[in-house]
């Protein structure tokens, strides 16, 4: 089945002219679409607004990135300071999209928006200038293939589409599925790839409930209309932990089917992961409590945490628990004496393979002897 080729063609077309099929109902912020050109709504498809995640000052990237809706949110959303790309391998697609660029800065203040042409399972690979290397040397034959090849290989170390470790937050909405099934692991190494550390993908794709009958899958017109790529919902999520992201979770799931297709159904949902558990673990006697509500937690390194008790972690953990999506869930114990990052790096590295129970007196101190008076924790006037 020629999948790149059938999704190519349905989208170039549907750059031309509106398709329904193409796209779920999405809701959107009026505000931010009243200065977009109504050939770039119309003609822009998706299952999610990935853009609402996004945030002010910030670098994004948005895969399939059409018409470029989602990109000039997105360019109003993270203002003058922020910077936004869009990356599609649909010619009629990207030159809608640029035409409508200056149209969209002139009308918001500021141009912060470029479209550049790729696949999003080979964000290293420029097809723009690929295609200007072909036009000089035309492969011929087998040989010429094989330069070709060196070609673009050469294009990926020395002018790559996205450089790595570039990207605040990597969006998309309703592309990931159109990607091959052979593609898919290197498409999510790519994402990492050019997220900064600490950085995160919001994802809005089509999933289904059950597993899609290679019948369904065969089928390039259901292909291409976010039908029999879909991922099941469970395997969606696994995907960005086999690539290593941590912290992933559902931020929305539709309750309602889009579509459904021998029982089968098709919903959208948004998946948020995040970048940076990669790196030394350091001993610095800091401890974690997980509050609740659950009696017991599985974390994204295998560990179990029960709630209530104090376990000891890796500085590296003790950070990205203070954030965005773990805060809210632990209460954070510092030792009572800091040790620094410096005095940290002397020490063995911390031993993140298991997990224990860091006693309090690791954090307080072993010779730890101070008796106090009861606090005034109570307002003037009530008793405790």
């Amino acid at each position: 089945m020629k999948t790149e080729t059938e999704v190519k063609d349905r989208y170039a077309a549907g750059a031309q002219a509106q398709e329904a099929a193409l796209c779920c109902p999405v809701e959107y912020d009026q505000q931010y679409l009243e200065i977009i050109p109504s050939e770039v709504i119309e003609r822009d498809y998706g299952c999610g607004d990935p853009s609402k995640y996004v945030k002010e000052g910030e670098t994004v990237l948005d895969l399939g990135s059409g018409t470029g809706k989602i990109c000039f949110i997105a360019s109003q959303v993270v203002g003058p300071e922020g910077k936004v790309i869009g990356v599609d391998m649909t010619d009629d697609m990207l030159e809608v999209a640029r035409r409508n660029a200056p149209i969209v800065a002139e009308k918001a203040g500021h141009s912060n928006v470029e479209f550049r042409k790729g696949r999003i399972q080979d964000l290293q690979l420029n097809l723009e200038l690929l295609e200007e290397k072909l036009k000089e040397s035309p492969i011929a034959d087998a040989n010429g293939y094989l330069e070709a090849e060196e070609v673009a290989e050469e294009l990926r170390i020395k002018q790559p589409l996205v450089e790595s470790d570039s990207v605040d937050v990597v969006v998309s909405n309703c592309v990931l599925n159109l990607v091959s099934k052979k593609n898919r692991q290197q498409m999510f190494e790519e994402i990492f790839r050019v997220l900064k550390r600490g950085g995160r993908a919001v994802i809005s794709d089509i999933v289904c409930d059950e597993d899609v009958p290679l019948e369904l899958q065969n089928d390039p017109y259901l292909w291409s209309g976010c039908i029999s790529g879909a991922f099941r919902e469970d395997e969606f999520l696994q995907a960005f932990e086999d690539a290593g992201f941590y912290g992933v979770q559902i931020l929305k799931l539709d309750e309602e089917p889009w579509q459904t297709v021998k029982g089968i159904e098709f919903r959208s949902m948004t998946v948020e992961a995040f970048k940076g558990k990669q790196g030394v673990c350091l001993e610095r006697n800091q401890a974690v409590i997980y509050k609740g509500p659950f009696k017991k937690v599985l974390d994204d390194d295998g560990h179990p945490m029960e709630r209530g008790k104090r376990y000891a972690v890796c500085d590296k953990t003790f950070q990205i628990y203070k954030k965005a999506p773990y805060a809210d869930f632990f209460e954070f114990v510092e030792p009572h004496e800091e040790v620094s990052l410096e005095q940290a790096k002397e020490f063995e590295p911390f031993n993140c393979e298991g997990i224990r129970e860091r006693h309090p007196r690791e954090t307080k101190g072993q010779d730890y002897d101070v008796t106090t008076a009861a606090s005034d924790c109570c307002e003037p006037g009530e008793c405790c």
